[in-house]
């Protein structure tokens, strides 16, 4: 009888201890579970619901708003980081939709980039931008006609003295193919023509800075970009300003959109909600040099 109790107790022991372990066992997996949720949203738990981590690629042209916005939305929500790079918009739509960004900054529509399949994404347009032509100061031209802009980038007119401007001979300075700032200028600015070989590069920033300082030098950027230090050209004597932009007067624009692959959750929505908040829309927006939305009156779609 003795000996029977005691096997009674051990079988009752290793029962206790075996459904601990699978308590154990169960929460352990219901954590990693949420965890990876909150993970694949951006977003964990935070004092105020805020917090997590997420990454917006893309626009150079719209990196600038993107960037301060960030600043100051993680100003007010510490436990939130927001990473803001360029490369283009042909790389943040492709990053965003390849699921390795959170957000893909693009100056194009998606459906009217080669291989993006634009049904996945979703289209925030938080902005709209101008973009010109700008030349180095010292060329001494502040208007062309749209013809003579398409033959100077067509390489069909090599010196400025052809165009009013001084001896001097032209240099392009281009951005890459997958830049979305290229695509809007050569639709909108140059007719769809094909451009003639020049410097390429990258970056908004270093653009500005190689026709300051090249003699001869023409390019193109976002109006946000512009500064003294370079000279914006008028289009058939229409300036390239806000008030010329938001009548239609000026032809070379394009919304500022943030994609997201399926509806945001999360950082990301916060974050986009942000973007869209008189905080952002009413001083950021036209302090940076860019138009809100909502001030247009004319529409683009995409083509």
């Amino acid at each position: 009888m003795q000996k029977l109790k005691k096997i009674l107790l051990v079988t009752l022991a290793a029962l206790l201890v075996f459904a601990v372990v699978g308590c154990s066992g169960t929460n352990q997996e219901g954590t990693n579970k949420t965890n990876q949720e909150g993970t694949n949203q951006g977003q964990t738990a935070g004092e105020n619901g805020i917090a997590g981590s997420i990454t917006a690629v893309g626009s150079t042209a719209l990196q600038p708003l993107v960037d301060q916005a960030a600043q100051q939305f993680m100003s007010e929500n510490p436990d939130a980081q927001i990473v803001v790079n360029g490369g283009g918009s042909g790389t943040g739509l492709t990053q965003v939709s390849q699921g390795a960004a959170n957000i893909g900054n693009s100056d194009v529509f998606a459906e009217e980039k080669d291989g993006i399949d634009a049904s996945q994404l979703v289209d925030h347009k938080v902005a709209v931008v101008g973009m010109a032509a700008v030349v180095n100061p010292k060329v001494k031209v502040n208007n062309l006609t749209k013809q003579q802009l398409i033959d100077i980038f067509t390489g069909k007119i090599t010196n400025w003295k052809d165009v009013g401007g001084i001896d001097q001979k032209i240099t392009l300075v281009n951005r890459p193919k997958g830049s979305g700032t290229r695509a809007t200028f050569k639709k909108y600015a140059l007719d769809g023509a094909e451009e003639a070989s020049g410097i390429e590069e990258d970056s908004s920033g270093t653009v500005r800075k190689i026709i300051a300082e090249t003699p001869g030098a023409i390019g193109y950027l976002a109006l946000s970009y512009v500064d003294k230090s370079v000279v914006a050209v008028s289009l058939d004597g229409v300036a390239p300003t806000k008030e010329n932009i938001v009548e239609g007067k000026y032809p070379v624009w394009s919304y500022e959109h943030m994609y997201t692959k399926g509806e945001p959750k999360g950082l990301t929505k916060a974050f986009l909600d942000y973007m869209l908040s008189d905080d952002v829309q009413k001083t950021l927006v036209p302090k940076l040099g860019y138009i809100p939305v909502t001030e247009m009156k004319v529409e683009k779609g995409a083509k």
